[in-house]
């Protein structure tokens, strides 16, 4: 594979496009925003990257410092990419472009999203204002894998990991929830569609609520 041309400018915001702008690579920043993946898991969760681009992304990912590879200890035993303490400081700029990008009139709604970006889309979106006092917990499980939403004091937590006595389980789809949140899908129909729902729907319901979208951009000929 040839190698990538530096911008050769002295801006930091081409220095950072020669880190992070080529194709694929802040997808990849996304999905290990909530936690460390296996590099089958990275591949899943982007299916429409090849095995060899993906090994490249890594390798620029890890010399730049923004990633590194850590090998869990046994019974796992199998290694896992994830974020640098610097890296990890690029969850704003990738929340501020999607509530950018979230404007666009020509964003097509229903395209599947990854589990990531789904728990991304929460912390991106996420309105303290709506949620006031709530106190809320829901253990998700997608694909197999725990991540949870905890919603207290005003702020909310969602990551890759298990938590005790959740107030909700939901488990299946990523979309599905998705659709709940976004889209105003009925609980039923989730269920329908194959969601595992296990606890108090209605507090699943006000959850739903806290994550408004931006008005989209308006433009005058």
């Amino acid at each position: 594979m040839a190698r990538k041309k530096p911008y050769n400018d002295g801006c930091a915001t081409a220095h950072a496009l020669d880190l992070i702008g080529e194709r694929w690579a802040l997808l990849v920043v996304r999905e290990l925003v909530p936690g460390p993946k296996r590099f089958s898991d990275l591949k899943a969760a982007l299916p429409g990257i090849s095995t060899n681009i993906l090994t490249t992304r890594l390798s620029e990912l890890e010399a730049g410092h923004i990633l590194v590879r850590r090998q869990l200890p046994p019974p796992a035993a199998s290694q896992v990419y994830e974020l640098t303490e610097w890296g990890a400081d690029l969850e704003p700029l990738i929340k501020d472009i999607g509530r950018w990008a979230a404007r666009s009139p020509s964003l097509e709604p229903g395209k599947p999203m990854s589990a990531a970006s789904v728990l991304l889309s929460f912390r991106t979106m996420f309105s303290p204002e709506l949620a006031g006092d709530a106190e809320i917990s829901l253990s998700l499980i997608f694909e197999g894998v725990p991540h949870f939403a905890r919603i207290a004091g005003g702020k909310l937590t969602a990551e890759t990991g298990e938590i005790d006595s959740p107030d909700v389980a939901v488990e299946g789809d990523p979309n599905l929830l998705a659709g709940m949140v976004y889209g105003g899908m009925p609980i039923e129909e989730a269920e329908r569609g194959g969601l595992l729902i296990v606890g108090d729907k209605e507090v699943l319901q006000r959850f739903a609520t806290y994550f408004p979208l931006p008005k989209k951009a308006e433009f005058t000929a």
